[in-house]
């Protein structure tokens, strides 16, 4: 994975806990300048992206990635719980939000629910976003949801707790293909582009991970 970010001490800071994992290598971490040119050479798996930076910053490098061939999963750095700033992000394809100061213990899960295909979002964002969700308060959360089969609501049910294909099978008893083709329907059927969006509906409507 790679980490961006303007500040050497972040950058330092998240490659040490990052690196103690033993299923997690932080091969680079850079400044916003030089981050595309390392991301394309290396291919990631992961970019951990701060969002604001000076010069080149996070929503631009996000939105230089969006169309390539070899797309990361991008997960955003901020400092502050939203605005428009992460509202672009989440529809430029963001799939995950982390506020910088997450507590060290969960960073290397938050990790590798990304790397897995889960959602992150810090509850700091989670909440902003479920308030006003992306600039659409008009959005009918719950008559969308009603749209879904009973088998993909349970599975919307999971994606808010970041769990990924493969976990959200095991607990419903199905295959991860069975649940990817799933996630593609559920997204189709609420009109969104990524899990994230539809992780933020799920909780805007009470799915059933509220309950559970």
């Amino acid at each position: 994975m790679v980490v961006v970010d303007d500040e050497a001490l972040v950058r330092s800071g998240f490659s040490f806990i990052l690196n103690a994992a033993d299923d997690i290598e932080v091969v680079a971490a850079v400044d916003g300048p030089d981050a595309l040119a390392v991301i394309r050479a290396l291919r990631p798996d992961l970019v951990l992206l701060d969002i604001r930076m000076p010069g080149v910053g996070g929503l631009d490098i996000l939105a230089a990635l969006r169309d390539d061939a070899e797309r990361p999963v991008v997960g955003i750095l901020t400092t502050f719980a939203a605005d428009e700033s992460i509202t672009r992000a989440l529809r430029d394809g963001a799939s995950g939000f982390l506020v910088k100061d997450t507590d060290p213990a969960h960073l290397a899960a938050m990790v590798r629910s990304l790397v897995a295909g889960g959602v992150v979002l810090s509850p700091e964002v989670s909440r902003a976003l479920v308030e006003g969700y992306a600039g659409r308060p008009d959005l009918d959360a719950s008559r969308r949801v009603a749209l879904l089969t009973d088998r993909e609501r349970d599975v919307l049910g999971y994606l808010p707790t970041g769990d990924s294909n493969a976990e959200i099978g095991r607990r419903l008893h199905l295959s991860s293909a069975t649940v990817k083709d799933h996630v593609s329907s559920i997204l189709n059927k609420l009109s969104v582009s990524s899990r994230v969006e539809a992780a933020l509906i799920a909780q805007r409507a009470g799915s059933p991970a509220d309950r559970r």
